[in-house]
């Protein structure tokens, strides 16, 4: 007697399947030896079905007490758990390649399943796997459906339309899926799954289909601090993903599993929208449920700014400092007037003291030319200390000057005439439409008049004050709504230019006691591009304009 008759006498456990390593082989059984694989598409499936009873042991009984019932012997069980069949094509599934294989060895003869959409739902795939193994002379069965076979070109037809049908009822499966999480977020409630790190999963009081109750998000505060900690290091102080990890790793600071942090789930969470207090599945978004914050929008949103401006498709027009870890204040943003290549950080052999600690020389070095790819007039190489004292002074020049202006007098100094002027266009606009409009109604309501011969106006001489005023009309309507949008626009120009005085503001008080990751965040938002050239005659392309502030800037008295 063979070893897997034994092995289903036994009854083996959920979690241990029929192995053919251990089948012994016996002349008598060829012809009735069965594989048999087993399928769930979701996790969730592993566990329980529609019905509320395990899908996988499910199909194993169902399999084992079909394959008893026709005498066929069981040689080997292959168990795919959360794999969609639908999605995950024949070449990346292990069981499949192992099924190919075995079959290459004939080492079975029948091949069952539950059903046929267990082998896969892929409408232009699973029916030419199904053929391929028919054709190798494999006997293919489900215990629902029977045998599959290739007798005829009807056989093939309908093998190709089962599994069509099977792919078309994956994608309606989808786009239901899909639209019910999708309203789920919407009404604000958590679509399911494993809390994200800085949130816990409470009880909601609701109810499935099953009447098993469904969870809800709520902020879990030890793990909160830590979620602070990783967009302040990002947004303030510049850090990269692997600063951060690392960071975290030092102060031995570790997830929810006990594990050290990794620089791919650090930038996972920097753009998981959940952390702002917004649910989303898809497309869909709730509202901000205020109680699930725990980053501001404004941080996340600055946080998602400097993601994106740090790819290298950003790198020649760079807002934020690829590099935070240097003692240089003007990394990336610094080139050089004569061939505009970027200066990159070297050092001349060099050394000083700084706090009695010794310390290289550093300088910013024209790329273009130490390494030949341009015909460069200038210098090759510029001392980092110098250059960046420059800076230093010209952003506390600037940081003194604006703590002394008055937000209302730096938007006056700006855009508040203009504004002002447009309030006034839009104002007299909206004033000779009135008027126009109830000139026409007026010269209207004298049709009937005209007609029955009792206006001071011909019909001739109404139809064409009626069509001037009509054309009037258009054209101050015009007029009117170009002033709104302009004005519209003016408004938005005040109110970008109070955040960003803010925002300037903010930096002024922190510039002086920032570390150098805050120091050079501060300046990437500062300035946009800094060219030098011979004698160290430095230009400097600002991100706001100084003329709103009144300040005006001598780089010679910098120096």
């Amino acid at each position: 007697m063979n070893y897997s008759n034994i092995a289903l006498k036994k009854d083996l456990p959920d979690n241990e399947l029929v192995n053919i390593k251990n089948y012994i082989p016996d002349e008598a059984d060829v012809g009735r030896r069965v594989l048999c694989l087993y399928r769930v598409s979701t996790d969730k499936q592993v566990t329980y079905n529609e019905s509320n009873q395990a899908d996988i042991p499910m199909q194993r009984r169902e399999c084992r007490r079909f394959l008893e019932q026709q005498g066929w012997i069981l040689v080997h069980e292959e168990r795919e758990d959360g794999i969609s069949g639908h999605k995950v094509r024949a070449d990346k599934r292990d069981s499949i390649q192992i099924i190919k294989e075995l079959t290459a060895m004939k080492k079975f003869d029948i091949f069952l399943v539950f059903m046929f959409d267990r082998i896969g739902r892929i409408a232009d795939e699973t029916p030419f796997v199904v053929e391929w193994l028919a054709k190798s002379g494999v006997r293919v069965w489900s215990t629902q459906e029977g045998e599959q076979r290739f007798d005829n070109h009807t056989d093939k037809l309908m093998n190709y339309i089962r599994f069509w049908q099977a792919d078309g009822e994956s994608e309606k499966t989808s786009i239901r899926t899909k639209a019910s999480l999708g309203q789920l977020v919407e009404d604000g409630h958590y679509k399911g799954g494993t809390a994200p790190f800085g949130y816990k999963l409470v009880k909601s009081g609701r109810l499935d289909k099953k009447k098993n109750e469904k969870k809800n998000l709520a902020v879990l505060e030890e793990e909160a601090v830590i979620v602070r900690k990783i967009f302040d290091l990002y947004v303030r102080h510049g850090y990269g993903v692997h600063k951060i990890a690392n960071t975290l790793i030092d102060e031995g600071v570790k997830t929810r599993k006990g594990k050290n942090f990794h620089h791919s789930s650090i930038n996972g969470m920097i753009r998981n929208l959940t952390y702002t207090g917004v649910l989303r599945s898809g497309e869909s978004r709730s509202e901000i449920i205020e109680e699930l914050q725990i980053i501001p929008p404004k941080v996340f949103e600055k946080a998602q700014d400097i993601m994106e401006k740090r790819r290298t498709d950003a790198a020649n027009k760079r807002t934020y400092p690829m590099n935070t870890e240097s003692r240089c204040l003007l990394n990336g943003k610094i080139y050089c007037a004569s061939c505009g290549s970027r200066l990159i950080v070297g050092t001349n052999g060099k050394y000083f003291y700084e706090n009695g600690v010794k310390m290289k020389s550093l300088r910013y070095m024209c790329y273009g030319k130490t390494r030949k790819q341009t015909d460069c007039n200038g210098q090759t190489g510029y001392t980092v200390k110098r250059v960046d004292k420059v800076i230093d002074s010209v952003i506390r020049y600037i940081f003194e000057n604006m703590r002394s202006i008055p937000k209302s007098e730096v938007v006056d100094s700006g855009i508040a005439a203009l504004q002002q002027e447009q309030e006034s266009r839009l104002k007299t606009a909206q004033r000779d439409y009135t008027k126009i409009a109830a000139d026409l109604a007026e010269l209207k309501g004298e049709v009937l008049n005209a007609i029955r011969g009792k206006s001071k106006f011909t019909p001739e001489l109404l139809n064409e004050l009626i069509a001037e005023s009509e054309k009037k009309l258009r054209e101050i309507e015009t007029i009117r709504n170009t002033a709104k949008r302009e004005l519209d626009e003016c408004r938005f120009r005040v109110k970008e230019m109070q955040s960003k005085y803010d925002e300037v503001i903010s930096w002024t008080q922190l510039y002086d006691v920032a570390d150098m990751p805050a120091k050079k965040m501060i300046v990437a938002n500062l300035i946009n591009r800094i060219e030098i050239d011979l004698n160290y005659e430095i230009n400097i392309d600002f991100n706001i304009d100084l003329k709103h502030f009144n300040i005006n800037i001598d780089l010679a008295a910098c120096k």
